[in-house]
């Protein structure tokens, strides 16, 4: 996706803008105007001796962007669903749905996550702003969040019983901070990540 932009002309500057207005379908707070040249009458005002010229430019909408990728994503998984995106405070968030948003979520999530890592890597080829990405459906995230700590404290219980170390399944990024965070404050065990992406797997150990 391209930033579209136009140069147009007019008698006057304003004239010019509502050309171009006309000819990108934007409202001209969603553009930006450069002025390249202004106009020029004659001595007595009597002959206009130069138009105004502009180029208009539409503004970056990383919303917008988003939620072109995904439903260009959508169409090329031939999956119906659709993407509600907003961005508030350096956070994207992208709330997909449809009839078959199993298909979207994956096994654990895995799907979601790919989703979340392929639009964030695609949104950082438009901004030098850090922006956190979260893709969510149906409350998947919250869901997960909860089984993920209730298993965290099952496991750090095993530990402390047998006062042997537990290597958890491979997790993502998002699912090992998860494991890390419900443990940090556990006066007996510690959590550490091993291995290489996509293997990298949790341990739970005593301290």
């Amino acid at each position: 996706m391209t930033l579209k932009s136009v140069e147009t002309t007019g008698k006057t500057v304003e004239e010019a803008i509502l050309v171009a207005v006309a000819q990108l379908g934007k409202s001209r707070e969603k553009l930006d105007i450069e002025i390249l040249e202004q106009p020029e009458k004659s001595l007595f005002g009597l002959i206009q001796k130069k138009d105004a010229k502009i180029k208009a430019t539409v503004k970056l909408d990383l919303v917008e962007i988003a939620k072109q990728y995904l439903e260009d994503m959508f169409a090329l998984m031939e999956v119906e669903a659709k993407a509600d995106v907003s961005l508030e405070d350096g956070v994207m968030h992208a709330e997909l749905s449809g009839n078959k948003v199993g298909v979207l979520i994956g096994k654990r999530g895995e799907t979601l996550d790919s989703i979340r890592y392929l639009l964030s890597l695609y949104i950082g080829k438009y901004t030098e702003e850090k922006i956190k990405v979260v893709v969510d459906s149906e409350g998947y995230l919250a869901k997960r969040e909860q089984s993920l700590q209730r298993l965290a404290v099952s496991i750090a219980h095993k530990v402390k019983k047998t006062r042997r170390k537990v290597i958890l399944e491979p997790m993502n990024s998002y699912e090992r901070r998860i494991i890390h965070s419900a443990l940090q404050d556990d006066p007996y065990v510690k959590t550490v990540s091993e291995g290489e992406e996509p293997y990298r797997k949790v341990i739970v150990m005593l301290k």
